[in-house]
C-alpha cells in the first residue's frame, strides 16, 4: 500500500505559506495603517495587528476608519458651505467691546472649521439641577407654536422624562411639528426603547435615528461612531444645549441601579442669535440622515434678539469634519490663558498637544484644576484616565475627586474670568474623533460667575487628590490604568 503526498500536504510547506503570509500583513500594515492618523494611534493598531494579527486585522477592518463614509463627509461639507453662504452679512448681534485678539483668533478658528459664526446680545442661563433642567425644557416646549426640535445621544420615556414627553404629545396635538432625532446604537435594545419610539409614533413626532448601521438599507459606518449631541430648540427662540442626556439620572440600567449610580449633569438655556446656530446643527443632522430639509415652518438664521449680552459661538464637531474642532478649540483657549484654567469633564483622556497644552498652562504658572468622578462607569475610560493623573498631578493640577455614588458627567472650561465652553463634548479620544458633538463658546463675566458657582459646589462635595497618595496605587492598577491607555488610542 502506497501513500501519495503532495507537496502543499507537508508540514514545512503549510509554516511557509503561513510566514508568507503573516510577513505580507506586517509589510501591509506599515503602508497602510500610519497614513493620515496620528503617530500614537497608528502606533497602537500596529501593536495590536503585530501581536494579535488576526483579531488585530479583524478589528482594523471593522473599526479603523474613524470617518463618516465619504457621501456624509460631502454633505458636511456641503452645509458648512451653505451656512457660511448664508450667514455673512447678516445681523448676529453687537459683539462686547474689547475683545482679546487671542479671543478673536479662536472665533476666526471656529468659523473656519465649523461654519458657526459669533453672534451678540444673547442671554443664557445654566441648570445644574437634573429634574429642574427636565422641568424646564417641557415648560419651552409647551409654549410652543411652530415647531420643536429635539436630538438626545439617549432620549428615554421613563418616569423621571414623562413631563417632557407629556410635554411633546400636547403641542404636537395641537398641530405643532415635532422633530426628533436619537443615537441608534446607544438607544436600540436598551430600557424603554420600544416604549419611546411607541410613544413618539402614536403623539405623530417625526422621528428617526442618527448613525444608524442598517447595511441591508444602505446605511453603515464604523459601528462605535455615535451621535453625542444633546440639543432642543423651541420656535427658534429659545434652545436648550448641554451634557445631560433626556432619561433618568440612573440611566434606566439595572447595574447602576444596583450600585446606586446616579449622573451630574447641567444644561444651558439660551435666548438670542446664537438659537439660531444650534437650529442650524440640529437642521445639519437632520439633513444628513434624511436627506431633505424640513418644510417651510423653519427657515436657517432666523435670528431674535436676546435679553443678554454674551458673545456665543457654537462649535459643531465629529468625524464628518476634516478636522478635529473641538480639541483645536480647547488646545488654543489653554493656551491662551493667563490667570487660571478649570475643567470638568468626566472623562479626561488628552493626546499629546492637549496634554502639553495642560502642562504648559502650570508651567506658566497658572491655576489649573480637573474635576472628575472617584467612580467610574466605563472601565476602559476610567482607566485610560486614571493613567494621567501622575503625570498632570507633577506639572501642577490640581484635580478633585466628586465622590461616589455620583457620575459628574458636566462638560466645561472655563479661562481666566470671561470666557468659557459648555456643551456635550468630553475631553477624551473618543469626543475628539469618534462622536458627533455640539459646544457652545461663551464671552461674558456674567455667565463664567454662574459656571464658577457651580464649580464652587463641585469643590466642596469633591475632595482633592494628591500626588503621595496616588503614587501608593498598588503595581495591578497601575498594569491596568497603562493597558486601558494603549488601546484609548485606537481609532
Amino acid at each position: 500500500m502506497t501513500i501519495e503526498v503532495t507537496a502543499l500536504e507537508l508540514p514545512g510547506w503549510w509554516l511557509f505559506l503561513v510566514f508568507v503570509a503573516d510577513l505580507i500583513v506586517r509589510i501591509t500594515a506599515i503602508v497602510v495603517v500610519p497614513r493620515n492618523r496620528r503617530p500614537t494611534a497608528a502606533m497602537a493598531w500596529l501593536l495590536a495587528i503585530y501581536f494579535i494579527p488576526f483579531v488585530g486585522v479583524l478589528l482594523f477592518l471593522l473599526i479603523g476608519n474613524p470617518r463618516l463614509p465619504r457621501k456624509r463627509r460631502r454633505m458636511q461639507r456641503e452645509i458648512n458651505q451653505y451656512i457660511r453662504e448664508t450667514s455673512e452679512g447678516l445681523d448676529f448681534g453687537t459683539l462686547r467691546p474689547d475683545a482679546p485678539a487671542w479671543f478673536t483668533s479662536v472665533v476666526t478658528l471656529n468659523r473656519n472649521l465649523g461654519a458657526m459664526p459669533l453672534a451678540g446680545d444673547n442671554g443664557a442661563e445654566i441648570i445644574s439641577e437634573y429634574d429642574e433642567s427636565i422641568r424646564r425644557m417641557a415648560e419651552e416646549v409647551r409654549r410652543a407654536e411652530r415647531y420643536v426640535h429635539v436630538e438626545f445621544y439617549i432620549l428615554q420615556s421613563d418616569k423621571t422624562t414623562d413631563v417632557f414627553f407629556a410635554a411633546l404629545e400636547e403641542v404636537a396635538a395641537r398641530g405643532v411639528t415635532v422633530r426628533v432625532l436619537l443615537d441608534y446604537w446607544a438607544n436600540r435594545g436598551k430600557p424603554c426603547y420600544r416604549a419611546t419610539v411607541k410613544r413618539l409614533t402614536a403623539m405623530g413626532a417625526d422621528w428617526h435615528h442618527m448613525l444608524p448601521v442598517q447595511p441591508l438599507r444602505g446605511k453603515y459606518q464604523r459601528p462605535d461612531l455615535r451621535n453625542h449631541r444633546k440639543l432642543i430648540v423651541v420656535d427658534g427662540t429659545v434652545a436648550f444645549t448641554g451634557s445631560q442626556n433626556m432619561t433618568d439620572s440612573t440611566y434606566n440600567l439595572k447595574k447602576n441601579i444596583k450600585r446606586g449610580l446616579h449622573w451630574v449633569d447641567l444644561m444651558v438655556r439660551v435666548q438670542g442669535p446664537v438659537v439660531a446656530s444650534i437650529d442650524a446643527v440640529f437642521l445639519s443632522d437632520w439633513y444628513s440622515e434624511t436627506g431633505s430639509a424640513p418644510s417651510e415652518d423653519v427657515g436657517l438664521f432666523e435670528l431674535e434678539s436676546g435679553p443678554g449680552d454674551l458673545d456665543c459661538q457654537i462649535v459643531p464637531s465629529g468625524p464628518g469634519f476634516e478636522f478635529q474642532n473641538n480639541l483645536k478649540l480647547f488646545t488654543a483657549l489653554l493656551f491662551a490663558a493667563q490667570q487660571r484654567v478649570i475643567i470638568v469633564s468626566p472623562y479626561f483622556v488628552p493626546d499629546e498637544g492637549l496634554l502639553l497644552a495642560v502642562q504648559t498652562a502650570c508651567q506658566r504658572g497658572l491655576q489649573v484644576e480637573l474635576f472628575v468622578s472617584e467612580e467610574g462607569d466605563q472601565a476602559m475610560v476610567y482607566h485610560a484616565q486614571r493613567s494621567y493623573y501622575e503625570a498632570l498631578l507633577r506639572a501642577g493640577v490640581k484635580i478633585w475627586m466628586y465622590p461616589k455614588p455620583y457620575i459628574l458627567h458636566t462638560k466645561s472650561l472655563t479661562i481666566d474670568d470671561d470666557v468659557a465652553i459648555i456643551g456635550s463634548s468630553n475631553m477624551d479620544m473618543r469626543s475628539f474623533g469618534l462622536n458627533l458633538e455640539i459646544s457652545m463658546l461663551v464671552r461674558g463675566e456674567e455667565f463664567v460667575s454662574q459656571l464658577r458657582a457651580v464649580e464652587d459646589q463641585y469643590r466642596d462635595l469633591a475632595r482633592e487628590l494628591t500626588l503621595e497618595e496616588w503614587m501608593k496605587q498598588p503595581l495591578r492598577s497601575t498594569v491596568l490604568d497603562n493597558l486601558a491607555r494603549l488601546t484609548s488610542a485606537l481609532q
